[in-house]
């Protein structure tokens, strides 16, 4: 399951960088976030093993937990994208604003996986719950991994 992904993860991050590379819009990062929810779904569908009884609550869960989800995500593809384009200017003021913005953008998250997963564990039960807390943050960690290899660090050029 992991070399699975980390192929996927891979891909993503391929097509992610070169987005990245050119001036990001609102359309690129619809269409990165679609390819890689139809991709993720799939991954998350074989890993959660769930029961017929079960899966239609946890999709049900799962689609809006995704719609929310994908709202951090892309807040964080701009905070990404405001840091690479702003890289070669980055003083105090600009620096502060990007870490504030990536602080709450975790804080968001991380608020979002505790108000699901007591959805998840009330539709399932607690194991499938934290199954679920288990590969979507592996899936995020691993992509975030990548990105973060790729990207320079704050005075990395001077």
């Amino acid at each position: 399951m992991k070399k699975l992904f980390i192929a996927f993860a891979s891909l993503f991050i391929l097509t992610a960088s070169a987005t990245f590379a050119q001036e990001t819009v609102d359309d690129e990062i619809t269409l990165i976030q679609s390819a890689f929810g139809m991709d993720k779904k799939m991954i998350v569908e074989g890993y959660m093993d769930l029961s017929e009884s079960l899966a239609p609550g946890f999709w049900t869960i799962y689609q809006a937990y995704e719609e929310e989800r994908q709202i951090i995500s892309r807040e964080r593809i701009k905070i990404i994208n405001d840091f690479l384009e702003g890289y070669d200017n980055l003083g105090e003021e600009a620096a502060d604003e990007i870490a504030k913005r990536t602080l709450a953008n975790d804080l968001a998250l991380a608020k979002l996986h505790k108000s699901y997963y007591k959805k998840f564990k009330k539709a399932t039960s607690a194991y499938d719950a934290a199954k679920f807390m288990q590969i979507d943050t592996y899936i995020h960690n691993t992509i975030r991994n990548a990105m973060q290899q790729e990207m320079p660090f704050i005075g990395e050029n001077n």
